[in-house]
């Protein structure tokens, strides 16, 4: 019952009950003083009739008055303190203690439900607060290592050089050539963290336009096939040749994500004969890209983690291979940036597969997202 309503039943019951508690004393005093006498009624029990029922009818005022204003103080106020005592328990940053929530249907019920709705959410941020401040410092302590493992490299490369170790100008070649390729290895770092942090910020403007994926990805693996002519390297695109692929993306992004599933599947294939498979599938509102490599996969338990910032399968492989741990996750940004979702499948020595899904062409074409 809400509080209006129980306010308006209160101040009827306090007009209704006293006159009827009245009316119902009245005649059980009548009867006990009048009843017994038989003949005619004596002048002073009268007056002392008429007196007493001044007493009654304001002891009766009293009483009933005051408990119902006492039961509907009680049934307002008593929810409000609790309420107050959850304010204050928040305001000291407690948010673990449940605010009790009954089940009437009044004002205080509605109050008691906002104010757990926002103990929640405010303990939800707390929390994402906590893991955005972990995320960052285990961010900056991994930027601090992999900037300083090259930087040691150089280091140690020009006072081999300022010393005169590299004697040989075919030493002083490879000392150089070495330094460059540190250099080229901290400037794709700070290119690719710089991408990251933009990725996370909000409002990133995604250029949308209708693109066919089968004519994107036969463009794509032709001018692959290019770039790594003489390697042997197998490339085929799989999809339904009648079918339409038609989804809505922006085709730089794109590029990005391709890229770098592509850079990653054919940097860790160390077999004779590498094959890298694309496939197309068509679902009710997006479109499914399968990206295959016939490398030595990764296990179940690794599986889960491939997307997430800086982590590694194999630390000795890719301090080998190079590589800034950030591919992934930056795949992962940009396809949530879409709209879509992206997971990696397979297991050790079944090679791996990275899916991920872009939203059918033609209901937002042409148009810019903010993200």
């Amino acid at each position: 019952m809400s509080i209006k309503k129980r306010l308006i039943l209160s101040n009827i019951g306090m007009v209704l009950l006293p006159v009827a508690l009245f009316l119902l004393l009245e005649m059980v005093i009548g009867y006990v003083l009048f009843y017994p006498v038989k003949g005619s009624v004596d002048q002073e029990d009268l007056e002392f009739f008429r007196s007493i029922r001044i007493y009654l009818l304001v002891g009766v005022l009293v009483l009933t008055n005051g408990i119902l204003t006492f039961l509907v103080s009680k049934s307002i106020i008593a929810p409000l303190l609790r309420l107050k005592q959850s304010a204050n328990d928040i305001s000291r940053g407690n948010l673990d203690t449940e605010i009790e929530v009954s089940g009437k249907k009044d004002e205080l019920n509605e109050l008691a439900m906002a104010f757990e709705s926002m103990r929640s959410r405010l303990k939800e941020a707390a929390a994402m607060q906590k893991q955005y401040e972990e995320n960052q410092k285990e961010l900056i302590a991994s930027i601090s290592h992999d900037l300083k493992t090259p930087l040691t490299s150089i280091k140690g490369y020009i006072r081999g050089l300022a010393d005169g170790v590299a004697n040989t100008p075919e030493k002083m070649e490879r000392y150089l050539g070495t330094i460059e390729k540190k250099a080229d290895d901290m400037e794709a770092l700070i290119s690719e963290l710089l991408l990251y942090s933009k990725l996370d910020l909000p409002n990133v403007p995604y250029d949308l336009s209708e693109l066919d994926l089968a004519s994107y990805f036969d463009d794509y693996l032709e001018e692959l096939r290019f770039n790594l002519a003489g390697q042997p390297v197998s490339l085929r695109l799989e999809c339904e040749p009648n079918q339409s692929y038609r989804v809505q993306a922006d085709r730089e992004k794109l590029n990005r994500v391709v890229g770098n599933i592509v850079q990653n599947s054919l940097k860790y294939m160390k077999e004779e004969k590498k094959e890298l498979v694309v496939r197309l599938s068509l679902k009710a509102e997006d479109v499914t890209v399968e990206i295959q490599d016939n490398g030595a996969g990764v296990s179940q338990d690794e599986l889960p983690h491939l997307f997430d910032r800086f982590y590694r399968t194999d630390f000795s492989r890719n301090s080998a291979t190079g590589g800034s741990g950030l591919g992934l996750a930056i795949v992962e940004k940009i396809i949530e940036g879409h709209g879509g979702t992206v997971w990696a499948s397979g297991g050790t020595g079944q090679g791996l597969s990275i899916f991920f899904t872009l939203k059918k062409g033609g209901e937002m074409i042409g148009k810019n997202l903010d993200h």
